[in-house]
């Protein structure tokens, strides 16, 4: 078992705030900045294995962390070791990160098999096969050496956003998405996972996919706040990390930005009107949705100034670069944006301190632990698909 600790300048005092609280209060923000906005940064990267243009970018930036998908992602063992050179880059613990639904976006595919969809299990309205479906997919994250799954999705189900969402999202009532949510939550929790929900504030009314373009929600606030944000409201206290999305919502932002840059929807409506106070993780700031307001360095600084935590950039090296480099510009020139990145690094850091999934990882994945999660995944799977038949059944039975 692999025990990471934080380096003695993180170490906590007896106010439980980070001793580095104190590093940051110098008062020349230099040299010094790059030791603490690399914690503002979750990045992606190319290749299945650790490479010497890697290991410099990691050593270089020391991010808050990695994420991986499935081009990086060939066999488990494989996955474990490249996430264990990632975490032997940085000096301090990382957050392992994957997008993990199941069905469309289901990274591990070729390594365990396919995992049903978020709308298949809603579909079996067994809540033991929510929470099944949480642990099953932590397990399996947690074997190959994660311990960030960006999920569960909580978008409402509405018809707007079907033909984009599709079976990513479980239910247009929002009380039906919170006790998804909450038992996919719980089963990855039992994992030793970290989960975040996601697209905050809400993309059910998007027509238009935010990898490409940029959605305008047209829709009153008061009929978000009754309605898209309703998981958020509910679940402020039980959400470690939520993941905001790349729309452009009219009745709060006319000016056509993205929640992902809104100091109003992040600042005033998810932290203070409804008193969020976990991570708040950017979308991919590589998206076509983010990137039609501007370059992607420009995005990080808004994100982060609008208050924002982690930035999350998952595939250019120069996009990371510039961007990582036009933070430290913005610190040294700007005394408000310095305190805005204090604020930021030290939240991200106290969350690590106290997060055990992050100190402790599993042991390398033997063949027969990835055989045993294959045959549980399936069994999962073909559960799921009699349970929804047999619901079927039974709907079709009540409406005769």
């Amino acid at each position: 078992m692999e025990v990471r600790s934080f380096p003695p300048m993180l170490r906590y005092g007896r106010a439980r705030t980070p001793v580095l609280h104190f590093y940051f209060m110098a008062t020349r923000v230099n040299r010094d900045s790059r030791s603490y906005i690399g914690q503002l940064f979750i990045i992606g990267f190319d290749g299945t294995e650790m490479s010497a243009r890697l290991r410099s970018l990691l050593t270089r930036i020391q991010p808050a962390g990695v994420i991986l998908f499935a081009r990086n992602i060939t066999t488990a063992q494989q996955t474990y070791k490249l996430l264990r050179d990632c975490r032997a880059c940085v000096s301090i613990p990382i957050f392992t990160c994957v997008d993990m639904e199941g069905g469309r976006v289901d990274r591990f595919r070729n390594v365990t098999g396919p995992s049903p969809s978020a709308a298949a299990v809603f579909g079996s309205n067994d809540h033991k096969l929510f929470r099944k479906h949480g642990k099953i997919i932590g397990e399996s994250c947690r074997a190959l050496g994660f311990n960030v799954d960006f999920a569960p999705v909580v978008d409402l189900a509405l018809k707007a956003s079907r033909a984009v969402m599709s079976s990513r999202a479980v239910s247009p009532d929002p009380q039906q998405v919170i006790v998804y949510a909450r038992e996919f939550l719980a089963g990855l929790r039992s994992a030793g996972v970290i989960g975040a929900a996601k697209h905050f504030p809400g993309l059910g009314e998007a027509n238009l996919d935010t990898h490409h373009e940029l959605p305008r929600v047209k829709k009153s606030f008061s009929g978000l706040w009754s309605q898209d944000l309703i998981p958020y409201r509910t679940m402020r206290r039980e959400l470690p990390m939520v993941l905001v999305g790349h729309a452009n919502y009219p009745a709060v932002t006319p000016d056509g930005t993205p929640a992902s840059l809104s100091k109003k929807w992040i600042s005033q409506v998810l932290r203070q009107k409804i008193g969020y106070r976990g991570l708040v993780v950017s979308d991919d700031l590589e998206m076509g949705g983010v990137l039609k307001a501007g370059p992607i360095e420009q995005a990080a600084i808004q994100h982060i100034r609008a208050g924002g935590d982690l930035c999350l950039i998952c595939h250019e090296e120069e996009g990371i670069l510039r961007s990582y480099e036009a933070l430290i510009h913005e610190a040294e020139r700007d005394r408000k944006f310095t305190q805005r990145v204090k604020e930021s690094a030290a939240r991200v850091l106290a969350f690590k301190k106290k997060s055990v999934q992050l100190k402790r990882a599993a042991p390398p994945p033997k063949p027969a632990k990835i055989e045993k999660l294959c045959r549980a995944l399936w069994e999962f799977g073909e559960q799921v698909r009699i349970e929804a038949i047999k619901q079927q059944n039974f709907d079709g039975q009540d409406q005769a």
